[in-house]
């Protein structure tokens, strides 16, 4: 379909896809394989001021939108998800400090997240709060012209790569919901460290570690926007970024079809190519659709998103949700299209169906997605009374 893109869109798109097809697709298996961070692509990336795509011009970037930090996670992520992934985190990681930092943090920072020359990650999630935030332990206790951070965040993209870490931690627990703030965080600050890299079943070359606080003392200047709007940051932060993760998932999907439909016209069973059988081709077209629908949900979530429009929950959680079960559908259904192939490391489809399924886990798991949108529902439905 013809999303309507305009010449410069279509710039960023393509130079994305150059970037997947030349330096991702050759090193993915191997990437997969050693689970090695993809430093030398994230210098690629650098160099072609994919990192400065979200970034207002003020601050060293090109000020584009989400529809066009949509446009490069996708084509990074039809080649491989732990390295867009990698991309995308640092986005993440980025919309505290974009959406709620001041004017001189944001001098301060964004210039070089621009650049590529630092990477961020976001630090909300703990063992014993994920989809419920409220159950933060991380305390920021204020003494004198310091803020000290004591607690762990759990499962943290970029952890121990990231130079700059964007954190919610508890600055007043009597407050409840109220009581969480937002800082900004340094890579070698003394009593910051970090906990062993996980081993995980996809996104191998992402890292993802623990975040260890003790006695972390951080300058007062350093929290974001002010006490107690912690939560706000965090929810306007992943309304922001879930547009992203849905555009992994349609990536992805794109990527799996594409090596499916090759497989199914060169395998040949009872004399023809497999791709001539009703079953097949019935397969191929459900993916075909579902893959259209989702970009076309998630092109038209972005550009809402870019449109200023306040509330964006309801819309940006049915872009991740729709988008990313489409992505476990759609590697899955090239799985079974190629057969015992599918199932071989020979093939990058079993990669992308290990991957795929994390999109259905971070930044809120899609049940928790859908209990988001029911409750804009009832909420809407409120309103008409």
């Amino acid at each position: 379909m013809d999303y309507f893109l305009t010449e410069e869109q279509m710039m960023i798109r393509d130079l994305a896809r150059q970037i997947a097809e030349e330096k991702i697709v050759p090193v993915r298996e191997e990437l997969d394989e050693k689970e090695e961070f993809p430093w030398e692509i994230m210098k690629v990336i650098a160099q072609s001021d994919l990192f400065g795509l979200f970034i207002p011009e003020e601050y060293g970037g090109l000020g584009k939108g989400s529809l066009e930090l949509c446009l490069a996670v996708e084509e990074l992520s039809r080649a491989c998800l732990g390295v867009s992934t990698t991309y995308a985190a640092n986005a993440l990681g980025s919309f505290p400090l974009l959406l709620f930092g001041t004017e001189e943090q944001k001098k301060k920072y964004l210039p070089d997240i621009a650049a590529g020359k630092r990477l961020v990650a976001f630090g909300l999630t703990e063992a014993n709060a994920g989809s419920d935030a409220a159950g933060i332990q991380t305390t920021a206790k204020l003494e004198g012209n310091a803020y000290v951070l004591n607690g762990t965040k759990q499962w943290i993209t970029n952890g121990g790569e990231a130079e700059i870490y964007t954190i919610i931690a508890i600055t007043d627990r009597a407050k409840g919901p109220r009581g969480a703030s937002a800082f900004v965080v340094e890579k070698g600050t003394p009593g910051f460290t970090f906990g062993k890299k996980e081993k995980k079943m996809g996104i191998r070359a992402s890292v993802t570690r623990e975040l260890i606080f003790d006695n972390c003392r951080i300058p007062k200047d350093n929290i974001i926007g002010k006490e107690g709007i912690g939560f706000v940051v965090a929810m306007k932060t992943l309304d922001s970024s879930r547009t992203g993760v849905g555009s992994q998932g349609v990536g992805v999907a794109q990527g799996a079809f594409d090596e499916a439909v090759k497989f199914a016209r060169q395998r040949v069973q009872f004399g023809h190519p497999i791709i001539s059988f009703q079953a097949i081709q019935h397969m191929l077209a459900d993916m075909a659709t579902d893959i259209e629908a989702a970009r076309s949900l998630i092109y038209s979530v972005a550009r809402y998103v870019d449109s200023g429009a306040k509330d964006v929950s309801k819309e940006s959680a049915m872009a991740k949700v729709f988008a990313t079960d489409v992505g476990m559908r759609v590697t899955t259904n090239a799985v079974q299209v190629m057969g015992g192939s599918g199932y071989m490391r020979e093939y990058p489809v079993e990669k992308m169906m290990r991957d795929a399924k994390i999109l259905q886990i971070y930044e809120g798991t899609n049940q928790i997605q859908r209990n988001v949108i029911g409750q804009a529902l009832i909420k809407e439905a409120a309103k008409k009374k």
